[in-house]
């Protein structure tokens, strides 16, 4: 399982929002893709800066690089605010994100329970109104071969769910792909074997890229 996790992780693709109103306080939660620590205080700061008048503007977020995950209740009780926030994001088994979650005051108290409850929804609205992105470890593989090959070649490549980057005709056949690193062994064995040797395989450093 933890192989499996470090293999592949989950971010979205753009920023997001969404918003709801309890007991007349008003609750706008925001979502971004961030990849590291500046990159989440600007969009936390750019969230404050249009809502300036807002009374609370609570935050968490979670970095992949360095292990990273902070939060801030910004002068709501301790616990009711940056914590649920942030355990949305943990249970939705999100990372390279921020959320944001503001709120205008209305006017009746929620209690502890209620601000817990109104914070986390806050989250998870915003996380739902984002679209997911799966990024999975992965090679490109550049694969050459003459033209009787290729239909051979291409009629395998399903089986290993590759994603084509690029393919090229001139002399001979190229096709560029991003290939997952649990299957790129398993695919390169196969192609070999069906080509009698006959093919130029090669095989990129390690990367992470969108497979959703």
């Amino acid at each position: 399982m933890r192989l499996w996790a470090a293999m592949q992780y989950k971010t979205i693709y753009a920023p997001s929002q969404d918003s709801f109103i309890e007991r007349k306080s008003e609750f706008i939660g925001y979502i971004a893709p961030v990849k590291t620590n500046d990159e989440a205080v600007e969009f936390i700061n750019s969230i404050r800066a249009m809502h300036r008048k807002a009374t609370h503007c609570v935050y968490a977020y979670v970095l992949r690089d360095g292990n990273i995950s902070r939060y801030s209740d910004d002068g709501e009780p301790q616990g009711t605010a940056g914590t649920p926030v942030l355990d949305v994001i943990l249970k939705e088994g999100l990372t390279d994100v921020c959320v944001v979650a503001v709120r205008y005051f209305g006017g009746i108290l929620l209690g502890g329970g209620g601000l817990v409850r109104a914070y986390s929804h806050t989250a998870k609205i915003a996380v739902d109104s984002a679209e997911i992105m799966l990024m999975c470890q992965c090679s490109e593989v550049t694969v050459v071969c003459d033209y009787s090959l290729y239909g051979k070649i291409s009629y395998l490549l399903p089986e290993f769910e590759v994603k084509m980057l690029e393919s090229s005709f001139s002399d001979s056949v190229c096709l560029k792909m991003l290939v997952k690193s649990e299957k790129i062994n398993p695919l390169t064995e196969k192609l070999t074997d069906a080509a009698n040797g006959r093919i130029s395989i090669d095989i990129s450093d390690t990367i992470y890229a969108d497979f959703a």
